[in-house]
């Protein structure tokens, strides 16, 4: 059957949706068969622009419907992240589920998994056999620590990257103990980094040599490159950074302030320029004058002594005093929001930062939007995470298989 036949009738969500989007990706069909967080967020990120995702779950679910908080017994971390995908059940550890992922794979352009290494293999759906049926498909695949190396079967997740990459060892108070991020950093560097190697694979596939690609990502390296020149700092001087809370190594002032209302705000001085304008808005312009404030080194060396200064100043000034103040000084502020104030800033609201999407079970939601603008408006939300299973008849009968295949794959537990 041609590979044009097996694609997924869209109709079956609402056209209304669809209206206006502009989507980029379309005609991308993508099978998002990995568990979580950092796979699947790869796939959202893609759906986001117009590429067909078919969530591939085994029939008990994917964890992310049960995980954080819900209501009326609908996960919103599940609404959030299978938004833009449409969803099928399959047990891939059952020949017959390994028989269907074969027919899928054919006509599909991207496979995003992440189960540990050699279990696909092992279920003969591993690279080698996959590209055989598809030379164009492109298999992301998402691991702890990578396809290789002497961690390769360790079970690994997020929180594990964020401990062994030299994250948490810098993060927190210099005398308290490393810190940990209260949300999943690594997960979210890691699909930003997975949808971002798919598109190199896609174009390389597209316009160079017409071959898919296999991709090993780790969730333990992306993290690595935003942690920016510790390494090469290490390497060449022998430093190893440490904790210092929320100072700069390489600036100052540079912290967080309690203003007089009880609220915080952060303040970044990078350029000297700017770090002169803080001084005279404080009311301390003669410090500018010292030789050691002309660089970013001399400024951390008396950082305790600018950091007083700029907090004595903040401490008797509400925070929209300070932010106001800032702003005609052409200095660097912002506030320290919760998230019912990010919402409400009206820098987000302008960019439309946060949307508000249609749902079947829960009314409408508040969600983050597409990760950036274009000019000619491509991307954006066209559904949240569907039922499980929900596309099952679609995405079988696409494959062929009759209204009574699917039901005795249905009795068998395959589907």
């Amino acid at each position: 059957m041609p590979a044009h036949q097996h694609r997924l009738n869209l109709d079956l969500v609402e056209k209304s949706a669809l209206a206006g989007k502009r989507r980029g990706l379309i005609g991308v069909r993508v099978l998002d068969a990995a568990t979580l967080f950092a796979g699947p967020t790869a796939a959202a990120l893609l759906g986001d622009y117009g590429a067909e995702i078919v969530k591939i779950e085994h029939p008990r679910g994917d964890g992310s419907r049960t995980h954080g908080q819900s209501k009326d017994g609908h996960s919103l971390w599940w609404k959030v992240i299978g938004r833009n995908k449409l969803t099928a059940t399959l047990n891939l550890s059952l020949p017959d589920g390994q028989a269907i992922m074969r027919k899928l794979v054919a006509s599909a352009d991207v496979l995003i998994e992440s189960f540990r290494p050699g279990v696909m293999e092992k279920w003969g759906l591993g690279w080698t056999d996959l590209s055989t049926i598809n030379p164009r498909l492109v298999m992301l695949r998402v691991t702890g620590f990578g396809q290789t190396g002497p961690y390769a079967a360790r079970p690994g997740f997020g929180t594990l990257a964020e401990a062994m990459s030299g994250f948490a060892h810098i993060t927190g108070q210099p005398d308290g103990p490393p810190t940990l991020p209260p949300f999943g950093l690594a997960d979210g560097l890691t699909g930003i980094a997975g949808a971002l190697a798919v598109m190199i694979a896609l174009y390389q596939r597209d316009t160079v040599h017409g071959r898919g690609e296999m991709i090993d990502l780790a969730v333990m390296d992306p993290i690595l490159h935003v942690l920016g020149v510790q390494a090469t700092e290490y390497d060449q001087l022998g430093l190893i950074q440490t904790r210092t809370g929320n100072k700069s190594v390489n600036n100052a002032p540079r912290n967080l302030y309690a203003t007089s209302d009880a609220c915080w705000v952060a303040v970044s001085t990078s350029a000297t320029s700017v770090a002169s304008r803080v001084m005279g808005l404080v009311g301390r312009p003669e410090i500018v004058q010292e030789p050691w404030f002309a660089t970013g080194a001399g400024r951390v060396a008396h950082g305790d002594e600018l950091d007083a200064l700029v907090a004595e100043w903040v401490g008797r000034h509400t925070r929209d005093e300070v932010i106001a103040a800032f702003e005609e000084a052409g200095a660097a502020v912002a506030p320290v929001n919760n998230i019912a104030e990010a919402v409400a800033d009206p820098q987000y609201r302008a960019r439309g930062s946060f949307v508000r999407v249609a749902d079947p079970d829960l009314g409408s939601l508040l969600m983050q939007n597409i990760l950036f603008r274009t000019h000619s408006g491509q991307g954006g939300i066209r559904f949240t995470g569907r039922k499980l299973g929900a596309d099952n008849d679609s995405v079988y009968g696409a494959l062929g298989l009759s209204p009574q295949d699917i039901q005795m794959l249905r009795e068998a537990d395959v589907i």
